[in-house]
């Protein structure tokens, strides 16, 4: 499958936008940890940027960002949302809640709570009514969501932004699920070539186990294992090179993911 990269979104621990993770993951800056910089997202209406939670904040963040260097009209586009769990905040509040008594939880905290309350989310500061997909493929959730992107641009001929975030469990959660940091990435993806593609990407769906591409800083493949959305920092990466460049990203049961990288 063939689809072009228009624009990029990304927010990380010491990745605080495209601009400035673009010179980390080429290697031209050195990359120092820091805490994510959540920052809620001046597409929301007041009320709804009020009731937004961390994963949310994070989800527009990108979204927004990669829209923005695409030039694209974000009533336009079509979105696949990917996590490998959610508003994992919310989620702990409601357990914490429903353990003890009275056993109220709000409207607000339920809506959050379901998988695609970031899309909906989306389509309310986006003002959109274009499809929306939401997953969840635990560690392969960035490869089930580029895989299901590349899916709708090959054959629905849709412009679609990739949008895959994570956020980390509170305590005692934590210990059984540990996800590093907050970390999204968002990707703007068309099957056409036009004057805002910056790469191609040839992506195929390949049987059988492969090494993963690993990123060279040992701190970055830190958070590339620790997040499951940041499994797309190789691909960011790719970006940087000004070169052709190839990578694999691991999928279920001995599957992966082929992508070749070819800038425009």
């Amino acid at each position: 499958m063939r689809l072009y990269v228009e624009g990029i979104g990304l927010l990380g621990p010491g990745l605080d936008g495209w601009m400035a993770g673009r010179a980390i993951l080429s290697g031209a800056a050195v990359y120092l940890a820091a805490p994510t910089n959540l920052r809620t997202s001046n597409m929301l209406p007041a009320a709804e940027r009020r009731r937004a939670g961390g994963p949310i904040k994070l989800a527009l963040a990108v979204g927004q960002e990669a829209i923005l260097q695409a030039g694209r009209d974000s009533t336009t586009v079509a979105t696949v949302f990917t996590s490998s769990g959610g508003d994992n905040d919310n989620v702990h509040a409601i357990n914490s809640i429903l353990a003890t008594a009275p056993r109220e939880v709000s409207p607000t905290r339920f809506h959050n709570s379901v998988h695609n309350a970031a899309a909906g989310y989306w389509c309310i500061a986006a003002g959109t009514h274009e499809p929306s997909t939401s997953l969840c493929a635990h560690d392969a959730s960035f490869a089930a969501g580029l895989l299901e992107s590349a899916v709708q641009v090959t054959v629905d001929d849709a412009v679609v932004a990739l949008i895959a975030y994570d956020h980390p469990h509170p305590e005692p959660m934590h210990r059984e699920r540990p996800i590093a940091a907050p970390f999204g990435m968002g990707l703007i993806l068309a099957g056409r070539r036009n004057e805002r593609s910056l790469a191609m990407l040839e992506v195929d769906f390949v049987s059988g186990t492969a090494h993963e591409t690993a990123m060279q800083d040992a701190a970055l493949e830190a958070l590339r294992i620790g997040v499951p959305a940041a499994r797309g920092l190789p691909l960011l990466a790719a970006l940087t090179v000004g070169g052709p460049a190839q990578i694999r990203i691991a999928y279920f049961s001995g599957h992966h993911l082929n992508v070749r990288v070819t800038p425009c």
